[in-house]
């Protein structure tokens, strides 16, 4: 085991990806060796998520197994970094006392300082990351934080107001993560929508999106986090003008009842978004659509929930996540009754699942017979495991690829689809 080996346990969702990548990628230029097995490192650094309960179990719950690996190395060093950290630095270094250091976000300067004797800053982003994700797919991390004001959400006092970075900068990390042979480029930020409203030149994201796709370094772009209150209608013309976009957008809606809305501090009439969503689809008809929901938020009465399966049945998401309302500390939300029992949001949470099965199995028999490009993923029992341009990766489905040939990772391949199994798809390729 070497003395400078470090390994990397990052949770929660890609921004945290990306945050872990910069930081091991700046270790490295200063000679440290990355394992990815955490037993095998002198150093285990846990990037925690803090964003829900479960998420926070499931950062305590990590930390405390890798605190185990001390017991059979005391050398060992186990530090915390990213969101859970960021929102309770005091109470967590009474709790575990063993941890040898905790730093919040946006701390790679720091941690380079502190572990490499006369370093003084970090490279920039664009040309020092090292992908965790498998090297075909990357993600672009356009802003940090977020400037919405939603009441139940604790992004904004963990991360802070909205940084956008310069376009000309994520251009240059996508030229960088394109020689990286990425083949999928992922845009990630809290809110898509309003990047650049915080720059002194005020692009917007079809300017960035007009100058990346120009480019044409990745046959495929894809577009996660998009709030639908900032949605520009005039982005439905990139997905017509440039075949890589991706017909797919993730943009969480929350609710659909008029009155929860305003309690949720969204601000938009739901009337609208659904124009909107709807117009998009009129656009780009072979786009799918994800978006995230929740029930139980306080107050939350059968004729608002109803409104919410109403919109869903209308809209018919190709692919949807639903959360039940926890209180989040310091939150505005956290000021009212959370009056919805644990059980009724739960039978809520099956009850809007049981809907969006019908709906996504409905999408995925419309693709039977048909001849569809997929990005292999990995190799499995029976053959590979790929995606569409309908599945981001590590959230939606796969494309089950019977093959007794071998197949490349991370190249795309005609695949016939021949059947379904759940909510994936199964074929050869033709």
């Amino acid at each position: 085991m070497l003395k400078k080996s470090f390994s990397i346990v990052s949770l929660g969702c890609p921004k945290n990806t990306v945050d872990s990548e910069v930081l091991k990628g700046n270790l490295e230029k200063f000679n440290y060796q990355y394992s990815e097995i955490p037993e095998d490192a002198k150093i285990i650094f846990i990037n925690t998520c803090g964003f829900i309960d479960s998420a926070r179990e499931e950062s305590i719950e990590t930390i405390l197994e890798t605190l185990e690996l001390k017991k059979y190395d005391r050398d060992k060093k186990i530090i915390i970094i990213g969101c859970l950290s960021q929102r309770y630095p005091d109470q967590l270094r009474i709790e575990l006392p063993e941890v040898d250091a905790i730093y919040g976000v946006d701390s790679t300067d720091r941690i380079i300082a502190d572990l490499v004797v006369g370093s003084t800053c970090c490279d920039n982003i664009e040309g020092i990351r090292s992908l965790l994700t498998p090297g075909h797919f990357a993600y672009l991390k356009i802003a940090e934080g977020c400037d919405n004001s939603c009441s139940f959400c604790s992004i904004p006092l963990i991360r802070g107001p909205q940084r956008s970075r310069s376009v000309d900068s994520l251009l240059r990390e996508a030229e960088y993560l394109s020689q990286k042979g990425v083949r999928e480029l992922i845009l990630i930020a809290q809110d898509l929508t309003r990047y650049g409203t915080d720059l002194p030149a005020k692009p917007d994201l079809f300017t960035l999106l007009q100058e990346l796709l120009s480019m044409k370094l990745f046959p495929w772009v894809r577009l996660l986090y998009g709030n639908p209150d900032f949605w520009n209608p005039k982005l439905n013309t990139l997905f017509q003008k440039y075949p890589e976009l991706c017909p797919y957008l993730d943009i969480p809606v929350q609710h659909a009842s008029p009155r929860i809305l305003k309690l949720m501090e969204r601000g938009y009439d739901i009337r609208k978004i659904k124009q909107k969503l709807l117009r998009l689809r009129r656009d780009v008809p072979t786009i799918a659509l994800r978006t995230s929901v929740m029930v139980g938020f306080p107050s939350e009465s059968d004729d608002d929930f109803n409104m919410l399966l109403d919109f869903i049945e209308d809209v018919r998401f190709e692919r949807l996540g639903v959360f039940t309302y926890s209180k989040e500390e310091d939150t505005r939300a956290a000021q009212l009754p959370d009056d919805v029992p644990p059980d009724e949001k739960e039978r809520r949470k099956d009850v809007i699942m049981q809907l969006q099965w019908s709906i996504a199995s409905d999408f995925a028999a419309s693709k039977v017979g048909r001849k569809i490009d997929v990005i292999v993923e990995e190799q499995a029992a029976s053959g590979f495991l790929g995606r569409t341009v309908w599945d981001a990766p590590e959230i939606d489905c796969f494309v089950k690829i019977n093959s007794k040939k071998q197949l490349k990772i991370g190249e795309f391949y005609k695949v016939k689809v021949d059947s379904i199994e759940g909510l994936d798809l199964v074929g050869k390729v033709r």
